[in-house]
């Protein structure tokens, strides 16, 4: 997802009752914790109650997608959040693990017919992971966590637009 410069200046969009989870892989925690950790303050000020944030760690984010299927299914979730960070090494290791990773994610949420949002950083450096990463006050640039939050409550309350139409 890249950086919305016009995210700020838009009215945060608001869906109380939401159910959502957020899975995190544990690999480079200090980052993907902290998206995590942005991402629940903005669902908080979007709506959505603290007990309606499921949050489930993985080791990485190859296993991102299983993780979010089950548990969007398991517990009903409207909407599942991924946090993980992919960084290029030696090898092209870096290059099957998103590759396997994004399409993971994307066919879990076509499956399940619910938006599971991909808030994986794939970057070249640390230095790069921690400007997208961190809210500006740890020092990043982009804050994905919140991005990813308020993607995810624009996207369920287009999905409500939906159903409106159909019904």
């Amino acid at each position: 997802m890249a950086l919305d410069p016009q995210s700020t200046q838009r009215t945060r969009a608001s869906r109380p009752g939401s159910k959502i989870g957020i899975v995190v892989s544990r690999f480079h925690d200090e980052l993907t914790g902290a998206m995590k950790n942005s991402a629940v303050r903005e669902l908080v000020a979007s709506g959505v109650l603290e007990h309606d944030i499921h949050i489930v760690w993985v080791p990485g984010s190859f296993e991102l997608p299983i993780v979010a299927s089950q548990l969007a299914s398991k517990l009903l979730l409207e909407s599942v959040l991924c946090f993980g960070l992919i960084l290029k090494g030696e090898t092209e290791h870096d290059h099957w693990v998103a590759h396997g990773t994004t399409s993971g994610i994307m066919r879990a949420s076509l499956t399940l017919e619910i938006p599971i949002h991909f808030g994986v950083l794939t970057c070249a450096t640390l230095e790069q992971a921690r400007a997208r990463a961190l809210p500006p006050e740890l020092g990043g640039r982009e804050d994905k966590g919140r991005e990813v939050a308020r993607a995810a409550i624009e996207t369920l309350l287009a999905l409500d637009e939906i159903g409106e139409m159909s019904a």
